[in-house]
């Protein structure tokens, strides 16, 4: 028996009382996983994307665990939220324009001493102002840095569009503005290298592919570093005392964790590891989290078909962003229909032995997505369920 047929025993073994559709976590390979991530920080704390989990139970379980330490968020509601709940270090990623939270903000103390929230334009400064609603405290605020490998002049960009901050004159221009400011007081910097982080540099079928993939990594690692550490010269230089310099994501943690320049590393994907970052030379994860749906037709010979499973994953469309029939090995999807809303076709050999009721399991394409399609999680130590857990949309959060 193959190890994954192993597994697909003990989750329907686990999961044999309980009907499908359902989504799990083997918390055996969820702390294992996390053990990783711990061992490529290389002492360095890891702050825990909250948007790759997006379950409450998962995010005190690994800020448990030695080597984690706060979470980033991926809105300024949800920050609030985790805050209330008893988290206390929380770093928006995304800059926001929510304003009646900003005045919840400005108006708790409890609440202004958890949250650090992100901005990379002197506008973004007078939002939060506008909103606060005669709230008084003092707003912690973190500056985004671009972390985009330009070539060619800047003629070719690889990245993502995020922050318009890229050289260390603008970041200390915009520190300085951050210091002058009555009410705001600069605590951080990040700097999200995802055209490293999130995307698999060993991609089967497609080797020239992956060696020019590897080729930009090792460019845009070198540019960075150096970048990166005149950055934090120019702004430590307006804020001696800051706190923190964020960097990193699954697929880059051992290579940001080597800059001198970085204080701690920020990872989610990698607890779960979804289909996307099954593509990497740098680390091999174990998939945690799963999703079942349910036989419930038997077309004809080597096809079955099961409940719903159209759960695409947010980015550029394509096959990539589609979840993947993972057990039993070798079903795949009906080229012509593919992963459907209400039903979904699936052909191979492995379907004559499927029976109506049956369970398939599959992966998404990313990790805490899968939440926004499940109220729950059942968590799997060997082949039984030891814990039922609300997701955020459990707990009736759909923050995005």
């Amino acid at each position: 028996m193959t190890a994954r047929a192993a597994d697909r025993t003990r989750y329907d073994r686990a999961t044999a009382h309980l009907d499908a559709p359902l989504a799990v976590v083997d918390l055996e390979a969820f702390d294992a996983n996390a053990d990783d991530l711990v061992s490529r920080a290389a002492g360095k704390p890891v702050r825990v994307a909250s948007k790759s989990v997006r379950c409450r139970a998962l995010l005190e379980r690994v800020l448990a665990r030695p080597g984690f330490a706060g979470i980033m968020s991926f809105t300024l509601a949800e920050s609030l939220w985790l805050a209330r709940a008893g988290f206390e270090d929380v770093l928006l990623a995304y800059p926001s324009a929510d304003r009646a939270a900003y005045a919840e903000l400005a108006g708790d103390p409890k609440l202004a001493g958890a949250v650090t929230v992100m901005v990379d334009d002197v506008s973004q400064l007078e939002l939060i102002d506008a909103a606060r609603a005669g709230g008084r405290e003092e707003i912690r605020v973190c500056l985004e840095l671009d972390t985009s490998l330009r070539l060619l002049g800047g003629r070719v960009r690889i990245g993502a569009l995020r922050s318009p901050l890229r050289s260390p004159a603008q970041l200390a221009d915009l520190a300085r503005s951050v210091a002058r400011r009555p009410g705001f007081r600069l605590v951080g910097l990040m700097a999200y290298e995802g055209h490293v982080a999130g995307v698999g540099d060993s991609v089967a079928g497609r080797p020239l592919r992956s060696r020019a993939v590897r080729l930009m990594q090792t460019a845009a690692r070198r540019e960075l570093a150096a970048r990166r550490a005149e950055v934090v010269r120019a702004v430590r230089a307006v804020t001696p005392d800051l706190e923190f310099v964020n960097g990193g994501g699954t697929g880059s943690v051992q290579h940001t964790a080597a800059e001198s320049a970085v204080t701690e590393i920020a990872a989610g994907s990698g607890l779960y590891v979804p289909r996307l970052f099954d593509n990497y030379t740098s680390f091999t994860g174990r998939p945690a989290a799963l999703f079942a749906q349910p036989v419930v037709r038997r077309p004809g010979v080597g096809v079955v078909t099961v409940l719903g499973g159209g759960y695409p994953a947010s980015g550029a469309a394509g096959p990539d962003r589609l979840p993947v029939p993972y057990l039993p090995e070798g079903l795949r999807y009906d080229p012509q229909e593919g992963p459907g809303e209400v039903q979904t076709p699936l052909i191979g050999s492995p379907a004559d032995d499927l029976l109506i009721g049956d369970k398939v399991w599959f992966r998404h394409a990313k990790a805490g997505e899968l939440c926004e399609r499940f109220a729950e999680l059942q968590l799997i130590e060997g082949d039984r369920i030891t814990a039922t857990v609300p997701t955020y949309r459990g707990e009736g959060r759909t923050f995005l």
